[in-house]
């Protein structure tokens, strides 16, 4: 059985490891990737404080996966035939028995005008060198800073985490005095977070920005970013000399380039709780690639539901877990709701942190806490370190 891999990073690199593990010689995998990097992103958030460099939080994938005895394709995936069953890309056409669609997001910085011409986005490695660069200048000319996400934008997570760590630095830079900070956000309250919230969030990040003197606009979106402010949604320009958004997320061009595919208007694979395709037997989705419909309304201005790495990795293994079955004839397979993934997230609050549980992701739910430590991230740098070390030894069992 030929089982092949699109995307290499959290759900494709576990779907990868586990399909082989589970099923041994009777399967030959292969992941097909542009990049040879596996990137841990939830990290990249440090690199433009200058806490990690890109090479900190990278590992080469082909190591890994051939110790393995998984193929790595170092190419990029075109579209796919799924009638057929083949995924061309740009080095050639490779048949399989079994796909694995694991390719992460697209951002879509066409949003609203400006974004991508004066916006930052630290969601990329050049991205979040690039504002390191762009913080250097702006130490010598302080002003006012814009940090939010737009409307559409589910990654609300690491935006917060980007503004408590661009608070610490303005601190430890001895200039926060003279930056007015503000927070924009599509969610109706702070602390929704695109799951609806967590108990005591909207009140402990109220505490926070009232703590650190953060300004914040909810229900808003983003008409135009200028090179000296953003336009709201609601017509209020907020003056801004550094301004950091996060974009929605949208499908990538491989799944966009391949109608066959049935992919909703923002790219996102059509699959049952099993994260197979709703129409093709042999395709699977997992990670970002999947389509999640949130159980809530949004409000007045639409955004997005997170698409984590732990989710992402737990739909991997899922993938897995139904393609042994399938290969081995077994009719019951695995279902696993996106919203009834639990809740695990360390929230970085910038040499703070906040522990984020619940047993699902969205309600209802039996549990969910979140836990603040204001005296140090000590969580955040290992969990950082403890998922470096399970995919560089290609353990990807471990939770």
């Amino acid at each position: 059985m030929r089982a092949v891999v699109v995307g290499g990073n959290f759900a494709g690199m576990t779907a990868a490891l586990e399909l082989k593990r589970k099923l041994g010689k009777e399967v030959e995998v292969t992941v097909i990737d542009r990049s040879k990097d596996f990137l841990f992103i939830p990290s990249l958030i440090w690199v433009p404080f200058g806490r990690r460099e890109i090479k900190d939080i990278t590992l080469n994938r082909d190591p890994i996966l051939r110790k393995k005895n998984v193929a790595f394709l170092n190419a990029e995936a075109l579209t796919v035939d799924p009638k057929n069953q083949v995924v061309h890309t740009s080095q050639g056409d490779v048949a399989y028995d079994h796909l694995v669609i694991a390719t992460g997001p697209k951002v879509d910085f066409t949003v609203a005008p400006g974004v991508a011409e004066h916006a930052h986005y630290v969601g990329t490695p050049p991205g979040a060198l690039k504002i390191r660069e762009a913080l250097k200048e702006f130490k010598r000319n302080p002003g006012p800073i814009v940090v939010g996400t737009t409307q559409g934008a589910g990654c609300m997570g690491a935006a917060y985490e980007f503004l408590f760590n661009l608070d610490t630095w303005l601190r430890t830079q001895k200039i926060r005095k003279k930056v007015d900070l503000t927070w924009i956000t599509p969610e109706p309250y702070l602390g929704h977070f695109g799951i609806d919230g967590m108990t005591g969030a909207q009140t402990m990040l109220g505490g926070f920005f009232k703590m650190f003197n953060i300004h914040h606009r909810t229900e808003v979106g983003v008409k135009e970013v200028r090179k000296d402010g953003v336009l709201l949604s609601t017509d209020e320009f907020l003056p801004s000399a550094f301004t950091m958004l996060m974009p929605p997320f949208v499908g990538v061009d491989f799944i966009q380039n391949s109608p066959e595919l049935k992919a909703t208007p923002a790219g996102y694979i059509p699959t049952a709780d099993t994260y197979r395709h709703t129409d093709y037997p042999t395709v699977w989705a997992a990670g970002i690639a999947v389509n999640v419909k949130a159980p809530f309304e949004p409000g007045c201005v639409p955004f997005g539901s997170p698409k984590t790495g732990y989710p992402s990795d737990e739909t991997g293994k899922v993938v897995a877990e139904n393609i042994a079955r399938v290969h081995r004839g077994k009719a019951k397979l695995v279902e696993k709701p996106w919203g009834e993934i639990p809740a695990v997230c360390v929230m970085d609050a910038g040499n703070k942190e906040v522990i984020i549980l619940g047993d699902h992701l969205f309600k209802p739910r039996k549990f969910a806490i979140m836990i603040p430590n204001l005296l140090g991230d000590v969580n955040k740098v290992l969990f950082e370190k403890y998922f470096l070390w399970k995919t560089r030894h290609g353990m990807s069992y471990l939770p």
